[in-house]
């Protein structure tokens, strides 16, 4: 077994509102239905088993870009929207936080009685993933979510997060089942995070003498392992800064939808009619869809699509969030009844932003265009936790 990747990100504490959480799941079904149809269930559970496109998947879905939300928030999302259209799409997914994560091994025994799947060995992989992060390797963290997805072909991805109540933050761990040989010695390369002094790691081959009678690890080899892993690490701060993001993929993004228009490509003729700001949501979620895994190493910019619950970079812009969602959804129902065009124009948005940046030179407005969506953000029925935006209040200059 392998561990495909972690992440550390801020503990950051609070609620996904309503309004919000139906929109994610809304986006993270069409999103789930676009890789399937393109690209197959593997590349769904190899997809969740990247740390940083898992974060840009949280990102554009308007949840706040760095912290520990984004993954009980954003499976949360995908179990509730997914698990309805399991049988048609082939993906099924258990677990989640606290009880529901103990759940997990009687859902796996009823997905496996419909799927004719190994149910027992599921349980096993499971159990193990979570042993390994939460026991084996005692690096201050304690589990306390857990989630396992698999196809109906019996692959699977394991996303789980464990909490350190003494630094205040989460680390996320990830685990994809391919290339499963057993459950042995050395299972990690080595072990992630900011060094707190030393750890006991019973995964280690030298612990085998402490280890005997306990259970049994994932032998792989090294090297092998190296070329798989990957490590996120999310800042402190909350808001956006210039430093998060490649500016050179944002600013071709924002050429794309503020001074090109639809009507200006051939290609997306069929996207005519739909205003600059969505554009721009549209273009990023197609990159979530379509990128290649070295387009997500700054989930941040992600953030560009529909903003944050708490305001950062921007409030979530909730009329461009419907219309994207409408763009997805009508995509996708013409594509399952043969008609792909609209669904090719969607994923030729992010081959011309991609093409756009080989000769683009970014400027410095990084910080105007943050400007400049705060300030229109109540034009986008723009929210936060914290209420509604509202329009700028004019200021009226004094005679005396």
């Amino acid at each position: 077994m392998k561990r495909s990747g972690s992440a550390d990100l801020p503990l950051h504490y609070g609620y996904v509102p309503r309004w919000l959480a139906e929109r994610m799941a809304k986006l993270g079904l069409a999103v789930t239905e676009v890789i399937v149809m393109d690209y197959g269930k593997d590349e769904v559970l190899r997809r969740l088993s990247d740390p940083f496109w898992f974060q840009s998947l949280g990102a554009v879905m308007g949840m706040d870009w760095h912290s520990s939300g984004i993954t009980t928030s954003v499976m949360g999302a995908l179990k509730r929207a997914v698990n309805p259209h399991s049988r048609e799409l082939g993906i099924y997914i258990c677990g989640g936080k606290g009880n529901h994560s103990r759940e997990t091994p009687n859902e796996l025994l009823r997905i496996s009685e419909t799927t004719g799947l190994n149910g027992t060995h599921l349980v096993k992989c499971s159990k193990l993933s979570a042993k390994v992060d939460n026991t084996a390797i005692q690096d201050g963290f304690q589990l306390y979510t857990h989630n396992f997805i698999l196809s109906d072909e019996g692959k699977w991805t394991v996303v789980q997060q464990g909490m350190s109540a003494s630094n205040k933050t989460a680390r996320r761990y990830h685990w994809r089942s391919e290339n499963l040989t057993s459950f042995v010695d050395d299972p990690h390369t080595s072990i992630y995070g900011k060094n707190t002094g030393y750890i006991l790691n019973m995964a280690d081959k030298t612990a085998q003498p402490s280890r005997n009678g306990v259970m049994e690890i994932a032998r792989e080899n090294p090297e092998t392992m190296l070329k798989e892993i990957s490590k996120l690490t999310m800042p402190a701060h909350h808001d956006v800064k210039a430093k998060d993001v490649d500016l050179k993929r944002l600013g071709a993004v924002l050429w794309l939808a503020q001074e090109k228009k639809p009507s200006d490509f051939e290609e997306l003729l069929l996207l005519e009619g739909l205003g600059p700001r969505t554009l721009q949501s549209l273009a990023l979620v197609s990159e979530v869809i379509h990128g290649t895994p070295s387009r997500f190493k700054d989930p941040a910019r992600f953030s560009f699509a529909h903003g944050g619950k708490d305001g950062h970079p921007f409030p979530v812009p909730l009329k461009v969030y419907d219309e994207t969602l409408g763009v997805l959804h009508t995509a996708i129902h013409k594509a399952k009844l043969g008609n792909s065009e609209k669904s090719e124009a969607i994923k030729r948005l992010h081959t011309i932003a991609a093409n756009a940046e080989k000769d683009f030179i970014p400027n410095a407005n990084f910080d105007k265009v943050i400007e400049e969506e705060r300030t229109n953000s109540w034009r986008y029925g723009g929210r936060t936790v914290m209420g509604r935006a509202k329009p700028p209040v004019e200021m009226q200059l004094k005679l005396f």
